[in-house]
């Protein structure tokens, strides 16, 4: 399951994050700077979907604004972190994403 580089469909797909939010993001956030293969494509690496899920928590689930969310990056996260690391999150998501495929099938 685990690949060394995603499309932008699949990292919007895996964190459930338009791939228009994940561009702007880019724009905005330093820490979010995926390559580009040779035809132009991004190519998001694991690191990446996690500050991508990093982001979404902090803008879409905490309600923090793009300053703040970049201050709290800066810093190296919020000291009130839940336990769940987010690497962990990121592949509960994609085995979610996996199993709904394979329902779909069914």
């Amino acid at each position: 399951m685990k690949k060394l580089y995603y499309s932008i469909g699949e990292v919007s797909d895996i964190t459930e994050v338009e791939a228009h939010v994940l561009r702007y993001w880019e724009t905005v956030f330093n820490e979010l700077n995926p390559k580009k293969n040779k035809a132009g494509n991004r190519i998001y690496k694991e690191e990446d979907i996690e500050t991508v899920l990093k982001l979404k928590e902090l803008i879409q689930e905490k309600k923090y604004s793009t300053e703040g969310a970049q201050q709290v990056l800066e810093k190296g996260g919020l000291e009130d972190e839940e336990k769940i690391p987010v690497s962990v999150k990121k592949d509960l998501k994609e085995i979610r994403l996996f199993l709904n495929k394979l329902l779909e099938k069914l």
